[in-house]
């Protein structure tokens, strides 16, 4: 994320997030708070289908390419996933599992401001034994279409395996849509396709692939998917949080479980408006 851009956010957050009763350790609507000391920077968050009660979170910045796995119950880190055959990292900001139990990571911010002529994004299958280890992925990757900008939202179909990014912009930004097949050989061209009104900083489909959840600092808004012809339904409750910078649907559909960065962040579940709908492949 670009932290000159948040001082001003992060100041009225911090007084606010003052004033307001400290969050227990293990909250009663499901949420978690985060136990591993390494990860201060959460800025992803991924529910697995394969682990019920796994969530899969990465840091903004890291000194390598890595994936952590937190069980729900004890705020814990099971596994840590070294993802091997990619360069090292710039800004992580976003993970998603799509289908077939595929995770996928974006590598698509711009800390600090610095623009980047093309951006990566990472897909590695998710472990079926959760471990410290390493695991080759596939880096492709990724250009805009109108050019480079920054974005921390990634998320994949739960039902065609598209990838989709949105950008980040303070007035709104847009929904890019990447090729239906991507291409590790070659680069991958992202297309707006529809706006979003939201300083987006994630995103996640239901699990049924019927609407997208999008989240900023202090909103959201719920989107039906309508094919990729987004139509917005309703504003989101989003829970006050020192940097919010992640959002994904618990595998039944039934919650928005929100991230934030910090030492020992908590994870805050929400009700999905109108449920999220289970039973599919994947979640966001």
């Amino acid at each position: 994320m670009r932290r000159r851009s948040l001082s001003l956010l992060a100041g009225l957050a911090a007084v606010l997030l003052a004033a307001a009763p400290a969050a227990p350790a293990f909250a009663d609507d499901g949420g978690f708070s985060i136990k591993d000391p390494r990860i201060t920077e959460s800025s992803g968050l991924a529910a697995s289908r394969q682990h019920p009660g796994i969530y899969w979170t990465h840091n903004d910045q890291d000194k390598g390419a890595y994936l952590y796995a937190v069980d729900s119950k004890t705020g814990k880190t099971v596994a840590t996933i070294t993802l091997t055959g990619v360069g090292t990292p710039r800004d992580v900001e976003a993970v998603s599992i799509g289908p077939d139990n595929q995770i996928w990571v974006g590598d698509i911010g711009d800390n600090d401001g610095v623009t980047w002529p093309y951006v990566w994004v990472y897909q590695l299958p998710e472990p079926k034994e959760l471990k410290d280890q390493s695991i080759r992925a596939t880096q492709y990757v990724v250009k805009y279409s109108d050019g480079s900008r920054d974005a921390e939202s990634l998320v994949v179909h739960p039902k065609t395996g598209r990838v989709y990014i949105i950008d980040k912009q303070e007035d709104g930004g847009h929904l890019y849509e990447g090729p239906a097949k991507l291409s590790s050989s070659g680069t991958n061209v992202f297309k707006p396709v529809a706006p979003v009104d939201l300083w987006a900083t994630d995103a996640a489909f239901s699990p049924n692939g019927e609407r997208l959840a999008v989240r900023g600092y202090f909103g959201g808004i719920l989107y039906d998917w309508n094919g990729g012809k987004i139509k917005r339904i309703q504003q989101l409750s989003v829970p006050l949080q020192q940097q919010g910078e992640s959002v994904t649907y618990t595998t039944d559909g039934s919650e928005l479980m929100y991230g934030t960065e910090g030492e020992g962040s908590t994870v805050v579940a929400r009700e999905a408006p109108g449920g999220g709908g289970g039973g599919s492949d994947s979640s966001s």
